[in-house]
């Protein structure tokens, strides 16, 4: 019986099985994982039969290739959402209500103190600290996911080439430009392979080269924080891009200059107004501020409860680098 993914990142995507299901934008980057892995991919909405079950993948707007399993035996239906995200994404298919019985629901940032602004605002945003930093002779040092966050800012990015960041005179000379760290870069090859439109950038090993690095952008996961790779960077201007942002204690005791509210997870409301699109009688909730939602659930009328699984999200992404992180 192959193993049934939802996307590719490494909490939900394991090493040791057999064999692979997973909807046909996600393979790419499975098989970047697994390259010797059978991989079944299966094309959004198209069933197929396993075990008796109905198995199909249906958008979950997470990041490229994300997707809800959709399981149906007997004229019962069950939706397994995976992470998702309703806010509008240029690097993957936008996400798929679909009608069921039971939803099992991810509850990463379930309390209603996380509401996220539009992704344009954040963008605007990181460009302000960019040209800031810039104007200093610093480099911009934005930690994010290597998978997903980071190639969705690199899409963002593309369209605001107009900022003057991106393009002329300074970009040539070394200044505006966009790097990736190592981790990155193999990520974001896959998508622009898969024909997502992404701002031009380059490995930080490439740039370096006898080119200054003051004045760039760097893309780079937080456990390069704190790393000899870090220190090549002149008076560099540390950021954190995430849902974890939205509370600023968190960006104060972790020493960020500045921390970018972005997720790739639903807001507070998005997840309630996502259950409630389903039309499901029963609601399981897993990982992040389950416990939480599924009290708000139970008190209106649904039944309800929590299923304890290993993902962890943005949630687990501070606890990666810092044992106590949340």
């Amino acid at each position: 019986m192959p193993a049934v993914i939802t996307h590719a990142h490494g909490d939900h995507a394991h090493a040791g099985s057999e064999a692979y299901l997973c909807a046909a934008p996600c393979e790419p980057l499975l098989r970047r994982r697994f390259p010797d892995a059978a991989i079944q991919p299966v094309p959004f909405g198209e069933g197929i039969d396993l075990g008796g079950v109905r198995v199909s993948f249906h958008p979950a707007g997470h990041i490229l290739g994300s997707a809800q399993v959709r399981l149906e035996r007997g004229g019962e239906v069950w939706v397994v959402s995976g992470d998702y995200k309703r806010a509008p994404d240029p690097t993957c298919a936008p996400f798929e209500a679909v009608r069921c019985d039971t939803f099992i629901t991810e509850a990463t940032f379930a309390l209603p103190i996380y509401t996220w602004d539009p992704a344009a605002g954040v963008i605007g945003e990181i460009l302000e600290w960019w040209r800031a930093n810039r104007a200093e002779g610093r480099a911009s040092i934005l930690f994010c996911y290597a998978l997903g966050k980071a190639q969705r800012i690199l899409a963002e990015l593309r369209g605001r080439t107009d900022e003057g960041l991106l393009r002329g005179d300074a970009a040539s000379a070394g200044q505006g430009r966009v790097l990736l760290h190592g981790a990155m870069a193999g990520f974001t090859d896959v998508y622009r392979a898969s024909g997502v439109a992404l701002a031009p950038a380059e490995r930080v090993g490439e740039h370096a080269r006898g080119r200054s690095l003051a004045g760039t952008l760097v893309l780079a996961p937080l456990s390069a924080r704190g790393t000899p790779w870090l220190r090549r960077f002149p008076n560099p201007s540390i950021a954190f891009a995430s849902g974890l942002m939205r509370v600023r204690g968190v960006r104060r005791q972790r020493a960020f200059d500045r921390g970018f509210v972005l997720s790739d997870h639903a807001d507070w409301s998005a997840l309630l107004g996502t259950i409630a699109e389903t039309g499901a009688s029963r609601v399981l909730v897993t990982h992040g501020w389950s416990d939480a939602l599924a009290r708000l659930l139970a008190d209106r009328g649904l039944e309800t409860g929590t299923l304890r699984t290993a993902f962890e999200g943005e949630l687990g992404e501070l606890a990666a680098v810092d044992p106590e992180g949340t």
